[in-house]
């Protein structure tokens, strides 16, 4: 969260030398490709099914088509199975392997129907979006032209032509990832693409398999501009559920005291009317504490908090950045949290990235403290396990050893469009659930 607060005042510095905001945010936005034939084909991964007809998005209860697209080879190829709905059950009608090769830049595929016709193919993307492939039988003899049109991150519209350029069948794919794992997102990891589509960028969260969220913003009772009940109906629209969310508000001056309490009361009345099950708070006047006094005056504050929550059927969590890991008088801020906060009212959500970037392992306090630590935020340098920095696979083994509730995926740098970012996260966290579980 402090890396978006941080990334926030250089937009502002940024700003001042180019006189407009909407220009640094286009700016912005077109630094975001997804450039290489190798990660263009990553779109097509993950669990698709077929909607009524091409020209909706809307989906049978019991969809003609499902699709299954597992990345291998460090996403450079894609294991293929297409299945049909026929007589009450899903039969396989096509498996195929498509890959991306390296010397020529280009994606080859070679597959077997269920007539027991085999047949390759050979193509690539011509942008982001457009990806083209030639079908061949295997005597040579070309036997199909196929069109694929990612429409947006999570819709694919796939089109056959035969050899006289004539349109042969049209289908229409939504990705519909399992929620099964019940993984989390924290939304300020799409913040942008919250603030100007809430309701589009939500549906493609949940189409991508997250299956709750964590909100960044709240605001005057609101929501990304909704009512509390209604932002709560929009998330479970798209099959996902409204159980955390972030706020902030500092330790109160002197005489303030009382003015915090009611601050948070109104907070937690709006967040029981949202059906959240947990808020969380992080604080940077940490960094400005001197005496122990002033730490113990923390901890009064969020064990009165966190009482306050309990006592209307919430958690309350404290999230780490990296100031929690200096020290005052010779005792570290964290330890001193973990020590002095009542554990029946306070519980922590660990950040990994800021813990690794105060050169502290998340595992020695797991061990010591297994009962306090409900939540996860896994967040990497970028994209998850692209900067080999933290060691995910050892953390993802203490998911079953302590209290953890919530696992949620954090990128606030991205090399690619966040959307597609966010995608690989989830499919990053999905892989070690299922080596773990």
């Amino acid at each position: 969260m402090k890396k978006k607060i941080m990334n926030q005042w250089k937009q502002v510095f940024v700003c001042l030398i180019l006189f407009s905001i909407q220009t640094v945010n286009a700016i912005a936005q077109e630094s975001y490709s997804i450039s290489e034939q190798k990660d263009r084909l990553y779109q097509y991964a993950g669990s698709w099914v077929s909607t009524i007809n091409a020209d909706t998005d809307s989906i049978d209860r019991f969809p003609k088509l499902r699709m299954v697209n597992i990345a291998k080879l460090g996403k450079q190829s894609l294991q293929v199975e297409v299945l049909r709905y026929r007589n009450g059950n899903y039969h396989p009608i096509l498996v195929e392997l498509i890959g991306y090769d390296y010397k020529t830049d280009r994606i080859f595929a070679a597959g077997h129907n269920e007539s027991g016709a085999f047949f390759t193919g050979k193509g690539s993307f011509s942008d982001e979006n457009t990806w083209l492939m030639q079908d061949s039988d295997l005597n040579g003899n070309k036997t199909m032209r196929v069109a694929f049109d990612f429409l947006n991150c999570t819709e694919v519209m796939v089109e056959g032509f035969d050899n006289s350029n004539k349109s042969l069948w049209k289908t229409r794919y939504i990705k519909a990832n399992s929620k099964e794992k019940n993984i989390g997102i924290q939304l300020v990891s799409v913040h942008d693409e919250m603030l100007k589509d809430p309701i589009g960028t939500l549906k493609f969260l949940g189409r991508m398999g997250y299956a709750f969220v964590e909100t960044f913003v709240y605001d005057k009772g609101l929501f990304y501009g909704m009512s509390p009940t209604l932002f709560k109906e929009e998330v479970e629209k798209v099959g996902m559920k409204f159980l955390g969310s972030m706020t902030f508000h500092d330790l109160p001056l002197e005489g303030k005291w009382d003015e915090s309490l009611k601050w948070w009361e109104k907070c937690i009345i709006d967040h029981k009317k949202a059906g959240v099950a947990y808020l969380s708070t992080s604080n940077n006047q940490i960094k400005g504490i001197k005496t122990i006094g002033e730490l113990q005056s923390f901890c009064d504050y969020y064990n009165a908090i966190g009482k306050l929550c309990a006592d209307n059927g919430l958690q309350f969590v404290f999230h780490n950045h990296a100031d929690e890991f200096l020290f005052v008088d010779g005792v570290r801020v964290y330890d001193y949290f973990l020590q002095n906060t009542d554990p029946e009212f306070v519980f922590f959500q660990t950040d990994f990235y800021w813990m690794n970037i105060a050169g502290v392992n998340p595992i020695d306090y797991f061990k010591k403290y297994p009962k306090r630590f409900i939540s996860w935020h896994v967040k990497d340098y970028q994209e998850l396990g692209e900067s080999g920095k933290i060691n995910f696979a050892e953390i993802f083994e203490y998911q079953n050893k302590i209290a953890l509730k919530y696992i949620l995926a954090e990128v606030e740098d991205y090399n690619f469009p966040p959307l597609y970012s966010v995608n690989l996260a989830w499919d990053y966290i999905n892989t070690y659930y299922q080596n773990n579980k």
